[in-house]
């Protein structure tokens, strides 16, 4: 292995500190992640290690937001890795700044640089010599490359990692002096709209292009093909003229879509590409081996983000330039430049806080319908924003799995084989990832690009449907299979946690199903399959919360669930308590986390927080709806979600591993809660149910 390759991930690809941070005479640091802020707290705790390795305030630390023109290309924000490889990318960035100042402060003292210490930014030595990094500011360069010899601190010498620090993007966001993208204001803004086609795969058959003569504000309108929009001088000119336009198109074909009510069929049958994700070889089953088959549903969900999609794109005499709340400036920027035949250089994407969505919404496609409109104003700035109904309608869904899970008994009670069968869509379609774009515009086009079909990432990277299909459990034997649909009439892309929603949601339900058989308790059962120990010290502290949350009222429930994320992230327990008076409400969350090195405990709660109430709202009201020609649910009343009055009280406990490395926590929890939900209604009512969301009417349905 060579030195390099001893670099994290982010260093490796973007080398030069100077492109990570920068010290400025003025007193502060900036920072330069290529992560960005989409509502997890990632700047906070990427802030505490920056300041932790300088030793300064980490009121000092500045961040600017990711920018192609600017930042390292640190891909996507997602899979729950902007701590464990972008904070360590910037610990190391940080604790290498910090020895070239030392170094150059020694020089100038003429002192050992083992003699100087750091507070807060001053450079103090023997006797009275001091100097500071904002002294040094101007001579010491950081135009040089990461040097994987650098040592960070050890976890003992840290004096922020660790400890809570209040977030430093919310005060700006509750006060309105840190601007969402919808609210930025740019001289000359223009305000631009698309009308999309009523069906998935429709085309524009006509168009009376007399229609949009003489509309009140309407600057100008682009047909290309089957795209077509306008830009007028303000927002309610534009939703105006939006409506004039609609009257005046006429569309024909589309996509015939699934049955909504016979989904899993229709998942089992539609051509497939077949893999075996894992293969574990053991002993034959013995005769008095017992078989038990399951087989269990995701739907389709929605992102469903409280803003709806948004983007300000300006096209000026040296190209393009984007403003987004893209999770991936960089991939935005390779699909933009395969649409408009463009190098890269000629195009500049930069980040701006939108709503969150962990996942891919549309906030890309917005990107690209804000940049088709803004080319017939050029030197103008358009901003595009969707409406509610593009945002629930238009956005890539998560996609929805059948899972076929079959089980083998011995006569000892133990497992002795596992079988687990998944066929989905695939899971990601997120920009710059092919040589085709995968934006929703260019579909549409005159000359259109053909339609992306989601794909996976192998099982090394993640995985997408697959994702934590393998049992973390100590099975003898196993078989996991998938079929990844080549067919896509509803566009599917990346959702939290991909597949391991729907993986965990089927194994911890099959698993209590099978202790229920067995008789036996589930948090025994789990433990009698599992020699993992941290796995086993967050069942067991799951647990051990609830119990003490005092007895369980009559007419609800508990259930116990678990995983790791990826079989190689974060351990998550959850018992769930469920109350089945009426509608299914969850009460209560106990969790149990072991994220390794918790940066900020307090982030992490949230993350874990967050997870867990937007996986109850998955598991207990979300489905996208849709008949054989259109998506229906366009609206907060056809697509629900948990209303806060809704909201369970969520306790966390995180393990502490202040020694271990930092693993993500933001998609933990999501697949347990599941899970832990389905099995809190079985305690209650001893009903199983197996398709996702558990509601009232499938309660009922599954008693008869």
């Amino acid at each position: 292995m060579s030195a390099a390759t001893l670099l994290p991930a982010g260093l490796r690809v973007t080398p030069r500190l100077d492109r990570w941070l920068s010290i400025s005479p003025e007193g502060h640091v900036t920072l330069s992640p290529g992560k960005v802020e989409i509502g997890q707290g990632i700047l906070t705790a990427l802030a505490q290690i920056c300041a932790d390795e300088l030793d300064i305030a980490i009121e000092r630390v500045r961040l600017r937001p990711a920018n192609t023109a600017t930042s390292p290309n640190e891909g996507v924000t997602s899979g729950s890795l902007s701590v464990s490889d972008c904070g360590l990318s910037v610990r190391l960035a940080a604790a290498q700044t910090r020895g070239l100042f030392l170094a150059e402060a020694a020089r100038l003292l003429s002192v050992p640089q083992e003699a100087l210490s750091v507070e807060d930014g001053a450079i103090t030595g023997p006797g009275n010599l001091a100097t500071s990094y904002w002294e040094l500011a101007g001579q010491v360069s950081l135009a040089c490359s990461a040097d994987p010899a650098v040592q960070a601190k050890a976890p003992g010498a840290r004096t922020l990692a660790g400890r809570p620090v209040p977030r430093i993007d919310l005060a700006g966001k509750v006060f309105g002096t840190r601007p969402f993208i919808h609210d930025l204001d740019e001289p000359g803004l223009l305000h631009g709209r698309v009308l999309r086609p009523p069906r998935p795969g429709a085309t524009l058959e006509s168009l009376d292009e007399a229609a949009p003569a003489g509309l009140d504000g309407l600057v100008a309108w682009v047909r290309d093909g089957s795209f077509i929009g306008l830009v007028c001088e303000s927002e309610v000119q534009a939703e105006a003229a939006l409506g004039r336009l609609a009257t005046a198109a006429r569309w024909t074909g589309g996509f015939e879509l699934p049955d909504q009510h016979d989904l899993c069929a229709w998942l089992q049958t539609e051509p497939a590409e077949a893999s075996i994700v894992d293969l574990r070889e053991g002993p034959a089953p013995s005769p008095a081996t017992r078989r038990l088959v399951r087989r269990y549903l995701k739907p389709y969900l929605a992102h469903a983000s409280i803003g709806p999609s948004c983007a300000i794109a300006t096209w000026a005499e040296d190209g393009l330039r984007v403003v987004t709340h893209s999770q991936g400036v960089f991939n935005l920027r390779a699909d933009l430049a395969l649409v408009f035949g463009l190098p890269e250089d000629a195009i500049v994407v930069g980040h701006a806080e939108g709503a969150g969505c962990y996942g891919h919404n549309g906030a890309d496609d917005a990107a690209l319908d804000a940049a088709l409109l803004a080319r017939a104003v050029p030197g103008r700035p358009v901003r595009l924003r969707w409406s509610r109904a593009d945002e629930l309608a238009r956005s890539p869904f998560g996609a929805a799995m059948a899972i076929e899970i079959a089980a083998e008994v011995g006569d000892d009670g133990r497992i002795a084989g596992w079988s687990h069968e998944i066929w989905s869509n695939g899971y990601v379609a997120r920009p710059g990832r092919a040589g085709s774009p995968a934006l929703l515009a260019s579909f549409d086009l005159e000359k259109p690009f053909p339609l992306y079909i989601s794909q996976d990432p192998p099982l090394a990277g993640g995985g997408g449907a697959q994702r934590n299909a393998v049992p973390l459990y100590d099975f003898p034997s196993w078989r996991i299979a998938k079929n990844r649909l080549l067919t896509m009439p509803l566009r599917t892309s990346s959702m939290r946690a991909l597949g391991a929603f729907g993986n965990v949601f089927a194994i911890e339900s099959m698993m209590d199903e099978l202790a229920h058989e067995q008789g036996e308790d589930p948090l025994a059962f789990r433990l009698r399959h599992l020699g993992d120990a941290r796995a086993r010290t967050v069942l067991e502290r799951a647990a051990a919360m609830a119990d003490g949350g005092g007895p369980v009222l009559e007419g609800r429930g508990r259930g116990l669930a678990f995983a790791r994320y990826k079989n190689t992230g974060a351990y998550c327990a959850v018992v769930a308590e469920i109350d089945l008076a009426s509608e299914p409400r969850a009460t209560q969350l106990w969790i149990a986390v072991d994220v390794g090195e918790a940066i900020n405990p307090d982030g992490v709660a949230n993350q874990i927080e967050g997870g867990a109430v937007q996986a109850t709202s998955w598991t207990l009201k979300e489905e996208v709806a849709f008949s054989r020609e259109a998506v229906t649910s366009t609206s907060w009343e056809t697509y629900p979600i948990l209303r806060f009055s809704e909201v369970p009280e969520v306790t966390v406990e995180i393990v502490p591993r202040p020694d271990l490395p930092p693993l993500g926590a933001g998609e933990c929890a999501q697949g347990p809660t599941a899970a832990a939900l389905a099995n809190a209604v079985h305690a209650a009512l001893g009903v199983r149910v197996r398709q996702m969301p558990i509601t009232r009417d499938r309660i009922i349905a599954a008693m008869e």
